[in-house]
């Protein structure tokens, strides 16, 4: 019977290492040419957004969709898991949780391949669940990292995440700008992170503004930048303004943007040198989705977890 997982559920099952796990797996999946995606589709709502994302996982056996509804009031967010071998329901999760360690554990992947060896600070702009997710994970995969800084600009949401974390509460932008290791995790429309605060050797892992007219990283950014890459090219170019913009201006061509499973399998060396400047463009991809939850539905099944559906 099909198995319903509450987002207590999947809190009580899924951490930022299995998250890891299932999500570097996909990624070699997906360059095996195993997975097909159908990219984010958005309907446009009087007070939001609905959204559906599909995904066929051949070698993982399941075919899912993840949907949700963004709202003033709410956002609830839906994983539907199907097994390919005999056609049948397997799961329905409630996936907000899921959507966060899912996309903190793509960054700590392309963290993992694409940051300076010996990387020992990591900056993060932005306060919110996010960028939560992403301290965590990126600590996780980089035991090199010794100092975080955090920065907002909502005084009373940077404390709160500073002391949660233990974090450095930086003065400005710039201050996290000048850090090894970037992750702009923002609702911006606008630049958040410039190219002219960031040191040789420096990670950008840009997860916000997935949407064609908005921006967290400016032009000079890419044009220092030695490696562009993303999850998806052609969701980035329908949605990752950070992308669209400069290739519509000559700062860089998308010969030029390479997609993270091809570094993760070998084929794209990504970092050349420690004094590159390195960016990776998350959207967030069904193939993640589908692959975490596969995960949590076997963990749940192991340990009696969740609620069988008649």
């Amino acid at each position: 019977m099909p198995l319903y997982l509450t987002e207590q559920d999947v809190a009580s099952l899924l951490t930022p290492a299995e998250a890891f796990a299932a999500v570097e797996a996909s990624f070699a999946r997906l360059a095996a040419g195993e997975v097909s995606t159908l990219q984010r589709e958005r309907l446009e709502l009087p007070d939001g957004q609905f959204a559906v994302m599909a995904c066929a996982d051949r070698g993982l056996g399941y075919a899912g969709l993840k949907t949700y509804l963004w709202t003033a009031a709410a956002t609830p967010f839906l994983v539907v898991l199907l097994a390919l071998d005999d056609a049948r329901v397997e799961a329905v999760l409630e996936a907000d949780l899921l959507g966060r360690l899912r996309t903190a554990a793509a960054s700590a992947v392309a963290a993992t391949r694409l940051a300076r060896a010996g990387a020992a600070s990591l900056g993060v702009i932005g306060c919110g669940r996010q960028a939560s997710a992403h301290v965590v994970a990126l600590r996780e995969a980089l035991p090199s990292l010794e100092r975080t800084l955090a920065f907002c600009r909502n005084r009373e949401r940077l404390e709160a995440f500073c002391e949660q974390h233990g974090c450095e509460r930086a003065e400005s932008h710039v201050d996290v700008g000048e850090c090894d290791v970037v992750v702009t995790a923002t609702t911006a429309r606008d630049p958040v992170l410039r190219g002219e605060w960031l040191r040789p050797g420096a990670f950008v892992c840009a997860i916000g503004a997935n949407d064609p007219r908005a921006r967290e990283l400016d032009n000079v950014l890419l044009e220092r930048a030695t490696f562009v890459c993303c999850d998806s090219r052609e969701q980035s170019r329908r949605e990752a303004g950070d992308l669209i913009e400069p290739v519509e201006r000559g700062v860089l061509d998308w010969l030029e943007v390479h997609e993270l499973q091809d570094v993760v399998s070998g084929e794209v060396a990504g970092r050349a040198d420690d004094a590159d400047i390195v960016v990776f463009k998350s959207n967030g991809i069904p193939a993640w989705d589908v692959a975490v939850a596969a995960r949590v539905v076997e963990l749940a099944r192991a340990n009696g977890v969740g609620r069988e559906l008649s």
